[in-house]
């Protein structure tokens, strides 16, 4: 099936914090998706859609050179990867397990200092520092408990904290809403709008449903079978724009709650030995 590339929306007058120009995957002699086009703008609340399959995943690592583009480029901003944040999909902690909140979210500063200790005033910097993220994402009453006794929503803020520990201006985040229920699907996406303001941090977000996000989105990148389309929420998520996308008949529907559903959709075949992967 023909992949399309195309922006829906013109690019902005800066030049994009995240651009990709052409770019090609390709994994187990499969190509995922190709000549694909996709900005994200300082600031930005982007998001990476698309059904299971599809190559979501890929882009986030792609991106992140953790995966090697076939042709294409990726420019990220100054400083590289050291300006990204990147939370992978959601990880589970054992119920067991003692580490404190604080102690995850204080390993997004030095938990690449394995067995050297930050000297006195480096480490009351630090501190300070996660101290300052904890608040930031309201996990104060419960930083101190360990994390495998925190309920998901409570896992995720702190996870969030350690993406934002060294101040990026890229956050990149793989499903966090996946396996929340939903009454924390909203106030995380909602954390995360705000962090996206407050802190003038750009977010390029994986998500299988666009409706926690929705009110939020600046910017979405639907992935279809072989290339994607970059816009406006409400230039891209059409029935005209996707079944062009799909090369095959999808309709978008408004239920009376107001959240979007997509018919006819069509899932990609399987290619990924990790099931998470999307």
């Amino acid at each position: 099936m023909r992949g399309v590339r195309r922006t829906v929306t013109g690019p902005p007058a800066d030049r994009p914090l995240v651009e990709v120009r052409g770019a090609t995957a390709v994994l187990g002699g499969r190509t995922i998706w190709s000549g694909v086009d996709a900005t994200v703008g300082a600031g930005e609340f982007v998001a990476v859609l698309g059904p299971n399959g599809v190559g979501k995943s890929t882009l986030l690592k792609a991106v992140l050179g953790l995966i090697p583009l076939a042709s294409g480029t990726v420019r990220l901003p100054a400083g590289g990867r050291r300006a990204v944040g990147y939370l992978p999909q959601r990880r589970s902690f054992d119920a067991a397990l003692r580490v404190r909140g604080w102690d995850v979210v204080r390993l997004g500063l030095d938990g690449d200092r394995w067995g050297v200790p930050l000297p006195g005033a480096r480490s009351r910097a630090a501190d300070a520092r996660v101290r300052e993220l904890i608040g930031l994402v309201g996990a104060e009453g419960y930083a101190q408990r360990p994390i495998g006794q925190l309920s998901g929503g409570e896992q995720q803020r702190l996870l969030i904290a350690q993406a934002l520990a060294r101040r990026p201006r890229l956050l990149m985040l793989d499903e966090p809403l996946d396996s929340l229920d939903l009454p924390n699907q909203a106030a995380v996406a909602a954390l995360i709008s705000r962090i996206c303001r407050t802190e003038g941090v750009a977010v390029m977000m994986v998500a299988h449903d666009v409706n926690p996000i929705l009110p939020y989105l600046d910017c979405v990148i639907y992935l279809g079978h072989g290339g994607a389309v970059c816009g406006k929420p409400v230039e891209v998520i059409t029935s005209a724009t996707l079944t062009e996308l799909y090369g095959t008949p999808v309709e978008v529907l408004t239920a009376s709650d107001g959240r979007l559903v997509v018919v006819g959709q069509p899932e990609a075949p399987a290619y990924h030995t990790d099931r998470h992967e999307s």
